[in-house]
């Protein structure tokens, strides 16, 4: 099991923190990708942030009333290997195929 942290990520438009509002998962519960998890409130509006992946939740940061700045960590899960939650991968074997590059019409002046 691997424990993967996820930060309070950039909201946009400047915003720098925000406070939480309510958490809608406990530690302790399975959680599945894109399953709300959390209420926060920024200066521009509130929000519902979703899981960014599936895995047991570990620990949260910030009680509701609370500030986290963009960056903090906001929540930890457990997760079954390190490779949970990423989509698609980087081909490792073989050597890169090479790229032919087409003349058009008017390069052939």
């Amino acid at each position: 099991m691997a424990e993967i942290s996820f930060p309070l990520p950039d909201l946009g438009e400047g915003l720098i923190e925000a406070t939480v509002l309510d958490w809608l998962v406990a530690e302790g519960d399975q959680v599945e990708r894109n399953q709300p998890m959390v209420e926060v409130e920024t200066t521009k509006s509130a929000l519902e942030l979703p899981s960014p992946q599936a895995g047991v939740v570990k620990k949260v940061y910030g009680a509701p009333g609370e500030v986290i700045k963009v960056g903090e960590p906001l929540i930890v899960f457990e997760v079954a290997d390190e490779t949970a939650g990423i989509v698609g991968t980087v081909p490792s074997e073989g050597t890169p195929k090479r790229r032919v590059r087409l003349n058009t019409p008017l390069d052939e002046d």
